[in-house]
């Protein structure tokens, strides 16, 4: 919840929607995202259901090691978590 001091963040980037292309990359590894939530805990991510979907809809920023965490489970790089190539 906010207060009167809290300021809105600028989430994501207008350009590249982090969370679109991981839900699209565990939707193709028929990955459940509760499954995904479980993946990334055993792989040292403090992250819940909640703040995982706000995610992929990019309403939250992911951290750094949440994107390594994602790489390693989704068995890619960080280049395909941008997605650069659809954008150059």
């Amino acid at each position: 919840m906010k207060n009167h001091e809290s300021v809105d963040r600028i989430i994501q980037v207008n350009d590249i929607n982090i969370g679109n292309h991981i839900a699209r990359m565990r939707k193709s590894m028929n990955i459940k995202q509760t499954d995904m939530v479980a993946r990334l805990q055993i792989n040292g991510i403090d992250i819940s259901i909640y703040s995982y979907n706000r995610i992929e809809k990019g309403t939250q920023n992911p951290t750094v090691s949440f994107l390594f965490a994602c790489c390693h489970i989704l068995e890619c790089d960080m280049n395909t978590i941008f997605d650069f190539n659809a954008i150059m």
